[in-house]
């Protein structure tokens, strides 16, 4: 602890609790040694230490009880003591009846007060797979053999593994972050990290309600209302919010008050950034810890001009790699809902968030801009973990290694995006162009940079054989470019469209190589035709240098962003939801929103189905009378426009790719639209279900 902070200075008192005399004499001897006179060391059972009997002035408190608040939510009233810190090293392990100890830390901690535990463990993930509030998994399980061996030799020296002191820890407090790790240097010995408070500490007044009402706030838009404005019928009945909003953080925060369970750790952090939600299911285990994009695939400078945000502006739109999101909290509006349904994208943006709050331009710079830092590991224990929920904590102290200078290309050489930059550079070197690539991202002029692609990068890199056997395969469109195969139907129907008529040709047959090769045509020869890759196109500069420069980087990176975004509180207003579109904008107040960015996102849909449907329907529900939807296709037109405007939208096509028009630095989609909401469409009504009938085939029988 002495290595961050003067202890006889930032301590009025420390007192060192141990039931063993000889460790009693030698912390004495060296407390004595070194002159901390505010540190008592105290020979007793941990169970029966109290701070009132070794100072004066502080009551003696009574029993802890229980209050009913609702009818249905129960919140506990505790009697909490004056330590407003407490930490256990290597001991939990050690003390036979734990129980009773963890029971008399609540009693101690004071009612802001922080606790840390660090110790040995073992346990299986079926023990603890089905609870929201231990704060992330990563790490946890430890497979049979490791959990038999490490108990039996622990044993040996009555050391006890058992996951129930974790667990009872746990459910004693809230966490707030929570680490699984092995010990490398000692045959990888399990332990873990805890630090946590009182789990009530987000309710002290006790009105568990009032707390259910500000989640929805934080993740809906819904109208708060301050507990002490309202009557005491309205207190009493808890009905503060509209039922039919409910988000997931509110139920989960519902289901564990009347269990008299914690709260999920997302609710004791530092930081109001990143919504709850379940790790466990499916529809976010299916990306394997792994994002895919490290940097957005949109223009920030087009998207500006387009938008044009103000201060009143509440702005949904799509996480991605996060930089769009703060380029949009430079503009300052009310609101920014970022909504990934992968996990891993939210890590990354929580990352940048935090980077901004903790870091000096030069460490930030390194970090998100060469995406390496020597120092990276030390920068995340001691600056940023603070700001990070305790997933994303997780998430980067287990790949510390991204961004270690022994990694030569670091941060942007990993996630599904990575193929693609590995694809380019191993065909600059296969077909001999590197040095090229090199010469090109050093040009001076436009002349300059058209001559080096004309003459030594196109003719291998746009040519026929690279498209067919690396470009226009399905699997490296979806691992590499996030192309899935809705979007690759789009971009063959139009190649197919502008074909002259005349029967089918063989390039109609088969259009795939073809439609992808002419779509790369037009996507990258109006991009070094008119933008300078080498100062002021970072997302090609990216691709080709594997990192961004100082002349060439997205206004996010830059020194003036940074000193915009350090100031306190100028990220308070990005809520961050991993979560469906759709089930996001479900629980959105209606008319709260005033621009949703959906990217590329619609080009996913089938056609055929309902669900472009469903979500432009959701969307003229909450956007406000005169809001827009911000969106780009693969499509010069694409097929859900049509919907849009059925469904109470009026469709203006502010960049269309034809004629080898650049629409902007990107230019990787063939057409940018914004959809003004000029109507209120009511919301879809279920068909009628189908009459159930019994039909016998085979002497089975089917409802």
């Amino acid at each position: 602890m002495s290595a961050f902070l003067d202890v006889p200075q930032f301590f009025s008192t420390i007192y060192l609790v141990d039931l063993s005399p000889s460790l009693c004499e030698i912390a004495q001897r060296r407390f004595e040694r070194l002159g901390w006179d505010n540190v008592k060391v105290v020979c007793e059972d941990a169970r029966k230490f109290s701070v009132e009997k070794y100072q004066s002035g502080i009551p003696n408190r009574g029993v802890s009880s229980y209050y009913p608040v609702s009818s249905n939510v129960p919140c506990r009233q505790n009697e909490h003591g004056v330590a407003d810190l407490i930490t256990m090293s290597y001991s939990l392990s050690m003390i036979p009846d734990y129980f009773s100890v963890v029971d008399s830390l609540n009693s101690l901690l004071s009612p802001d007060g922080v606790m840390g535990v660090v110790d040995f463990y073992v346990q299986s993930k079926t023990e603890f797979s089905f609870r929201n509030y231990t704060g992330g998994s990563i790490g946890r399980h430890v497979g049979w053999f490791m959990r038999t061996f490490w108990r039996a030799w622990f044993d040996l020296d009555r050391v006890n593994l058992e996951a129930s002191r974790r667990d009872y820890l746990e459910y004693k407090f809230g966490t707030i972050k929570g680490v699984s790790a092995r010990n490398n240097h000692l045959g990888r010995i399990p332990y873990y990290i805890w630090v946590g408070c009182h789990k009530d500490s987000v309710s002290s007044t006790c009105l568990s309600d009032d707390v259910v009402e500000k989640i929805d706030a934080l993740a809906t838009e819904a109208r708060y209302s301050d507990p002490a404005g309202r009557n005491d019928a309205s207190a009493r009945t808890g009905k503060f919010y509209s039922q039919s909003l409910q988000s997931g953080a509110s139920i989960a925060a519902i289901q564990n008050f009347s269990s008299n369970l914690p709260l999920p750790s997302f609710f004791y952090q530092s930081q109001p950034w990143r919504i709850y939600y379940d790790e466990s299911l499916q529809k976010h285990t299916q990306f394997k810890d792994d994002y895919i994009y490290t940097f957005t695939w949109e223009d920030s400078q087009v998207d500006d001009q387009l938008l044009k945000l103000s201060s009143d502006d509440v702005v949904l739109a799509i996480t991605s790699a996060g930089d769009n999101i703060l380029s949009y909290a430079l503009r300052s509006p009310a609101k920014i809902h970022a909504v990934d349904l992968n996990p891993s994208q939210n890590h990354l943006l929580e990352l940048k968030m935090a980077s901004y709050t903790a870091l000096p331009y030069e460490d930030f710079w390194m970090l998100l801009g060469e995406g390496k830092h020597p120092d990276f590991r030390t920068l995340l224990l001691t600056k940023l973990s603070p700001h990070l929920s305790s997933r994303a904590f997780q998430y980067w102290l287990d790949r510390c290694h991204i961004f270690s200078t022994s990694n030569k290309h670091g941060l942007y050489d990993t996630g599904g995006s990575r193929h693609g930059i590995r694809a380019f550079r191993w065909i600059s070197y296969l077909f001999g162009f590197h040095g090229a690539v090199r010469n090109f991202l050093q040009a001076r002029t436009l002349d300059e940079q058209r001559q080096i692609w004309r003459q030594s990068i196109r003719p291998t890199l746009l040519s026929n054989l690279v498209c067919r056997l690396i470009v226009s395969q399905e699997r490296f469109l979806w691992s590499a470019l996030g192309v899935p195969k809705n979007q690759l139907a789009m971009i063959e129907n139009d190649y197919i469209e502008s074909q002259p008529i005349g029967g089918p040709t063989k390039a109609a047959r088969k259009p795939r190589s073809r439609a992808i090769w002419r779509y790369m045509v037009s996507t990258l020869d109006p991009v070094v035709e008119n933008t300078q890759i080498s100062s002021s196109n970072p997302y090609y500069h990216i691709c080709m240098a594997g990192s961004f420069s100082r002349q060439c980087h997205p206004e996010y990176l830059s020194h003036e962003a940074h000193a915009n975004l350090s100031q306190p509180g100028a990220l308070d207003g990005i809520r961050i939801h991993t979560d469906e579109i759709d089930e996001v904008l479900s629980h959105m107040e209606s008319n709260s929103l005033t621009v949703v960015v959906l990217m590329d996102s619609m080009d996913w849909f089938d056609p055929s189905g309902i669900a472009a449907l469903n979500q432009i329907t959701k969307l003229n529900r909450t956007l406000k009378m005169g809001g827009c939807v911000l969106l780009r296709s693969a499509a010069l037109r694409p097929w859900y426009v049509d919907t849009f405007e059925a469904r109470g939208f009026s469709s203006k096509c502010t960049g269309s790719r034809t004629d080898g028009a650049c629409i902007d630095r990107v230019n990787m989609y063939a057409s940018c639209w914004l959809c003004t909401k000029t109507e209120n469409i009511p919301l879809l009504t279920p068909e009628p279900e189908m009459e159930c009938t019994d039909v016998v085939d085979n002497n089975r029988s089917y409802l």
